[in-house]
C-alpha cells in the first residue's frame, strides 16, 4: 500500500468531524496538515468529494497558501524575516546567501531534505534585526557567518 493511502483513515476521521462546518475547506486542510505533517495528494479527491468541490478547487486553495505543504516537511524549517526593519539591516543579502547555500528558492526545501526556507514578514524581533526563526527558536542580530554556521549545523546534526 502506498504511504499516502496509510493516511486515509486520518483524513476520513477529519472529514467526518468537520465536513458540515460552514467554510470547512480551510479548517479541514489545516487539520490534515497538523495531523499528518502535509496534505497528501491522495487526500484531495476525498476532501473534494466530501465537500462537493472539484479537484481543481481544492488544489487551487492548497497551492494559493504557501503554508500548506504537499510533501513531507524538511527536518528543519528556517523562517527568515523580510520585513522593513530586517530588510534595512541586511535580510535581503542573507536571503540571497541562503538561496545560494541551499540551492533553493524562498519557498523551497534543500535537495537533502534537511532544511526548508520560508520568508516571514515579522518575527517581533525588530530591535535585534536581522532575525530568523529556526525550528521555533528566534536567532537575532544575524551575520552572514552566524547564518552559515546555523545552516551547516542543521545539515550535520539532525537535531540542529
Amino acid at each position: 500500500m502506498p504511504d499516502e493511502l496509510l493516511h486515509l483513515p486520518v483524513i476520513q476521521r477529519i472529514l467526518a468531524r468537520d465536513k458540515d462546518t460552514p467554510g470547512a475547506l480551510l479548517p479541514i486542510l489545516h487539520a490534515v496538515q497538523h495531523e499528518i505533517g502535509y496534505i497528501p495528494d491522495a487526500s484531495v479527491p476525498e476532501i473534494a468529494h466530501a465537500l462537493n468541490l472539484s479537484l481543481a478547487e481544492v488544489r487551487g486553495v492548497i497551492s494559493f497558501y504557501h503554508d500548506f505543504r504537499t510533501a513531507p516537511p524538511a527536518r528543519h524549517t528556517l523562517r527568515l524575516c523580510r520585513a522593513e526593519s530586517c530588510q534595512s539591516r541586511g535580510a535581503e543579502a542573507l536571503a540571497a546567501q541562503l538561496r545560494e547555500q541551499l540551492a533553493l528558492d524562498d519557498h523551497g526545501t534543500s535537495a537533502d531534505g534537511s532544511i526548508s526556507l520560508r520568508p516571514v514578514y515579522c518575527l517581533g524581533a525588530c530591535a535585534c534585526s536581522p532575525a530568523l526563526e529556526l525550528d521555533g527558536q528566534v536567532h537575532a542580530r544575524l551575520t552572514p557567518e552566524r547564518l552559515r554556521d546555523l545552516v551547516n549545523g542543521c545539515r550535520e546534526d539532525s537535531a540542529c
